[in-house]
């Protein structure tokens, strides 16, 4: 299949990566290519802009940061919807607004295209094992044509619904992972203050009721002090501020997001952005 991928940070590299093994043709856009260059190296075709790499795409890719991000790529004239084919699959794997997922299917059906919003959870080692799991809002025809591609880097695959379903359900996603996170700091931060080894407390209750994915993947991150990211704090600032603005649209008051929400813009304004999201427990100290 010739697909086209916009935008190649930490996980969209990976997705790539399993796209070329499988055989795929594709042809890739970002900001910055120096950050691509190994899968150019690798056999992904490099396009100047987004327009150029979807002209002869059967598939589109997007990852990109920020909703603001999304609109430009899809709807600039240089964009998506400006050059890509008609009959061409568009999948935004980005985790944005649902309203704007809507309106870009909209747009797409006019033209002749397909629409998913796709958003994906599981961080760099998720897109690197390839296990992500992805939440897809479109047609359910084109999730059924298109389920063996999402195989290629997902482990939990699973239709949401029509367009927009995707990132509501992304963001329960990240209104679960919002408190979460508190919840292992604190924890962690509980263990050392009682004189305990962090690490075989660990061993203890990352495998009982209160096992979670943050559990085992982030605190043995924060226990070594590595702030690398697998998800920046800044986009998951941006994710849990598109969750309150749904929810307040929704009438819903939701405390524990929004105090995770303000710490988290608290280590921001302390010049944590670029850091991953285990920086929390910097919070602590």
């Amino acid at each position: 299949m010739k697909i086209a991928f916009i935008g190649t940070g930490v996980m969209g590299n990976s997705i790539v990566r399993h796209l070329l093994q499988a055989g795929h043709k594709v042809t890739i856009h970002t900001r910055t290519r120096i950050k691509a260059e190994n899968l150019i190296k690798e056999g992904a075709a490099w396009a100047d802009t987004s327009g150029q790499a979807v002209k002869e795409a059967e598939t589109v890719f997007t990852m990109v940061g920020y909703p603001e991000d999304v609109e430009e790529v899809y709807f600039s004239d240089l964009g998506i919807l400006r050059h890509a084919k008609e009959g061409a699959a568009l999948i935004d794997l980005t985790t944005s607004q649902p309203l704007l997922a809507q309106r870009i299917a909209e747009e797409a059906k006019n033209r002749g295209m397909h629409a998913m919003d796709a958003p994906v959870s599981g961080g760099d080692i998720g897109a690197r094992n390839g296990t992500l799991s992805i939440m897809i809002g479109g047609e359910k025809s084109e999730f059924d044509r298109l389920y063996p591609v999402f195989e290629l880097f997902g482990g939990n695959i699973v239709y949401q619904g029509p367009a927009g379903a995707g990132q509501h359900t992304k963001m329960c996603n990240q209104i679960t992972i919002a408190s979460t996170m508190i919840g292992v700091c604190e924890s962690l931060v509980y263990a050392r203050k009682a004189g305990l080894d962090p690490e075989t407390v660990l061993r203890s209750i990352s495998t009982g009721a209160a096992g979670s994915w943050s559990l085992s993947n982030l605190v043995p991150r924060m226990i070594e002090e590595d702030f690398q990211p697998g998800f920046y704090i800044k986009h998951f600032i941006k994710d849990m501020k598109i969750a309150a603005d749904e929810a307040e649209r929704l009438g819903l008051k939701l405390p524990g997001l929004r105090l995770s929400l303000s710490m988290y813009e608290e280590l921001a304004e302390k010049g944590y952005s670029e850091n991953g999201t285990q920086a929390l427990i910097r919070h602590y100290d």
